[in-house]
């Protein structure tokens, strides 16, 4: 259910907004435990993602950091290569 919440601080070029808010609707979907809110929850569920993705790119925008940006196929390598030898 987590699968797009992931590091999205100091990486070239920085995080999409698509990015955010695919991390935002994940976070949701875990604190509600619902995939699919019901019609009496959607206003709340939408509202929440959009108040999560909202704060998030501030957040990101505040960061600072001194280390060298990520590049994200290096990272994705890493990912890769860490499930190839967990899951062989």
């Amino acid at each position: 259910m987590c699968r797009n919440i992931r590091t999205l601080h100091n990486f070239e070029p920085p995080a999409t907004t698509s990015e955010v808010e695919a991390a935002a609707l994940q976070f949701v979907r875990k604190v509600s435990g619902t995939t699919k809110p019901s019609q009496a929850n959607q206003a709340a569920f939408d509202r929440a993602v959009a108040e999560i993705t909202h704060i998030t790119q501030h957040l990101l925008d505040d960061l600072v950091t001194t280390a060298a940006p990520k590049n994200r196929e290096v990272e994705a390598e890493k990912a890769r290569e860490r499930a190839r030898l967990r899951y062989g």
